[in-house]
């Protein structure tokens, strides 16, 4: 995928659904967004500099939104997530090598499930979450700790 294209999915799509979304929840008088962005938006790996860059940016997007959107109601963050074991990463757990990186450099010792990424999602979109705004939340296992 080409710099453009990973910039276009990655940080582009998140503005997008933002600017759709926000005139609908200050219809409702309302709402929480939480934006995927990733450990690539707090840490960098070899190989995957669009990634990295657009990630950053889907962090630095939603503080910015955050800031504007918070006194109408809305609150917007971040979640960061480390490695997620799903369909889409299959491959990378296939590779003895990747998986051993990803395994030996996160504290807990393992890669996460989407349940648990989803349960961050559920508490940031929660009455629970009423003053977190503006926040990047890193939810890796401690991958990043490092």
């Amino acid at each position: 995928m080409t710099f453009d294209n990973t910039l276009a999915v990655d940080l582009k799509g998140v503005f997008l659904c933002m600017k759709y979304e926000i005139p609908h929840m200050l219809q409702s008088g309302a709402g929480a967004i939480v934006n995927n962005a990733s450990i690539a938006g707090v840490v960098a790996e070899p190989g995957i500099s669009a990634y990295v860059a657009a990630k950053h940016g889907v962090i630095g997007l939603s503080k910015a939104a955050a800031v504007e959107s918070a006194n109408q109601g809305i609150r917007i963050n971040a979640l960061a997530p480390g490695l997620v074991n799903t369909a889409m990463t299959k491959a990378w757990f296939d590779d003895p090598n990747v998986s051993a990186h990803f395994i030996a450099n996160t504290p807990i010792g393992r890669v996460s499930e989407p349940a648990e990424i989803a349960g961050m999602v559920l508490f940031l979109c929660s009455d629970h979450a009423s003053f977190a705004v503006g926040q990047t939340f890193v939810i890796d296992g401690g991958y990043a700790t490092h």
